[in-house]
């Protein structure tokens, strides 16, 4: 009955979108009218995150029942966003042709799909722990198409989407299944067997699970409780892994029954969309916030709620909240090295690749695999196992095993100078420091 009146609104009050490329100078303009319900400001800002829009400034009131936007976006370089096709699927997308549904959902486990199957783990993080799930997945005879690992304050969450490497579609024996649970199971108990709170957690259903792979990340990181870990020490300036630590602080507006959440740190793609998506995921409301974007430091202000109307409770609730924040912005903060793998795809060449890396003293920070027509598209950021800056010659070496053309060094503070003997394909594919807050002011509405 809900979700019928739900539409019957929609189609009285349709959504309106807006683009403007005329009146701001540098930015694109987008505006989104509609009716409001629970987690739209979610929806908006997955469309614009999903096509790598990088959001500048955004101002939200959807404090009733009406939902009003405005966002300044740029593309990757920087610039306005004129591509049609773009601009075309944001109408298409948030206006009232949209038929999309985006639900969050809290499970955990290996799951089947039409093309492939979804497996999903939390555990301890140690050295070579992604090379020893590769291996055996590599095993298995299953190919690692599409993957997003994170790690986050000694623990690990990984997204994967594999195939089976005779019939290249999803793995669809119920005891094969369970064999793969089992056996990945097995590997993350090595690291968390002294630790019953880090208990890995890695189950199987049969189900359709339309979570986005950041949105299960984020899911599975906090199922696993890795926001207790932070410390909130006034005057803290960095965390005990030396990362600057954001400023987040949560108060209550008694006359108004809002609770005010305030964040600054350092700016980053996806930023939005995490603490966005945080907020939503605990059940609070976002009334009204603002963004800005605009330097190396973001600034964000929330005017939140729980979906009964009610602000924050207690301060027990308060530390909660803050923490969790903290938590979902230093997730997917790179740490470490890029480097940026391009070649044929191919049954194991992930085992490969993050046992060399293994071997040679370097762990995964984080990753993200992707398969596109047949080449294997994957990004790395690693560290050096004992917690030293990566030596410059042992990127040299592992390029040389892997490829030179193959493996790329992009950023970071290692120099890698390039071998007088180039390889071109390689053995192995021939086969903020703190201040105070700034005061924003009530936003109205």
């Amino acid at each position: 009955m809900d979700d019928e009146i739900a539409k019957f609104i929609r189609r009285v009050n349709p959504p309106r979108v807006v683009i403007d490329n005329e009146v701001c100078k540098n930015v694109t303009v987008i505006k989104v009218d509609s009716a409001n319900k629970h987690g739209i400001l979610l929806e908006v800002v997955q469309v614009l995150t999903d096509l790598n829009l990088t959001i500048k400034k955004a101002y939200i009131s959807s404090d009733g029942g009406w939902f009003m936007d405005v966002f300044n976006v740029t593309d990757q370089d920087g610039n306005k966003v004129t591509d049609e096709i773009v601009l075309g699927y944001i109408r298409k997308s948030l206006g009232p042709d949209d038929s999309s549904c985006y639900s969050p959902r809290s499970t955990i486990g290996v799951k089947q799909s039409v093309d492939f199957t979804v497996v999903e783990l939390t555990g301890t993080d140690r050295p070579g722990l992604l090379s020893e799930l590769c291996a055996v997945l590599t095993d298995l005879q299953c190919n690692v198409v599409n993957a997003e690992i994170w790690t986050h304050r000694a623990k690990a969450a990984a997204v994967l989407q594999v195939t089976d490497e005779e019939t290249c579609s999803a793995v669809t024996d119920p005891e094969r299944l369970s064999q793969i649970r089992k056996l990945l199971g097995y590997v993350l108990t090595g690291g968390s067997r002294s630790r019953r709170s880090c208990e890995p957690k890695t189950t199987v259903s049969s189900s359709l699970d339309e979570t986005y792979a950041d949105r299960k990340l984020h899911q599975l990181m906090f199922a696993d409780r890795d926001y207790d870990e932070w410390e909130n020490n006034v005057g803290d300036d960095e965390d005990k892994s030396g990362r600057v630590v954001p400023d987040v602080d949560v108060s209550n507006l008694h006359d108004l029954d809002y609770s005010v959440v305030m964040i600054r740190c350092k700016d980053r793609p996806k930023l939005l969309f995490d603490t966005v998506f945080t907020l939503t995921d605990m059940k609070y409301v976002v009334s009204h916030a603002s963004i800005d974007a605009e330097g190396p430091e973001a600034y964000q202000e929330y005017y939140i709620r729980h979906t009964d109307g009610s602000p924050v409770k207690s301060e027990a609730e308060r530390q909660r909240v803050i923490k969790c924040l903290k938590a979902a912005i230093q997730r997917r903060v790179s740490e470490g090295l890029k480097l940026e793998l391009c070649t044929s795809d191919r049954v194991g060449l992930l085992s490969d690749v993050t046992r060399i890396f293994r071997e040679n003293s370097l762990t995964v920070t984080r990753a993200e695999v992707k398969t596109k027509g047949g080449k294997a598209l994957n990004t790395f950021y690693v560290k050096d196992a004992s917690g030293y800056q990566v030596d410059a010659k042992t990127i040299d070496a592992i390029r040389q095993v892997i490829g030179q053309t193959i493996l790329q060094v992009k950023g970071g503070n290692t120099e890698v100078k390039p071998s007088s003997q180039e390889s071109q394909t390689g053995f192995l594919f021939g086969v903020f420091k703190s201040r105070s807050f700034v005061n924003f002011g009530l936003i109205r509405s």
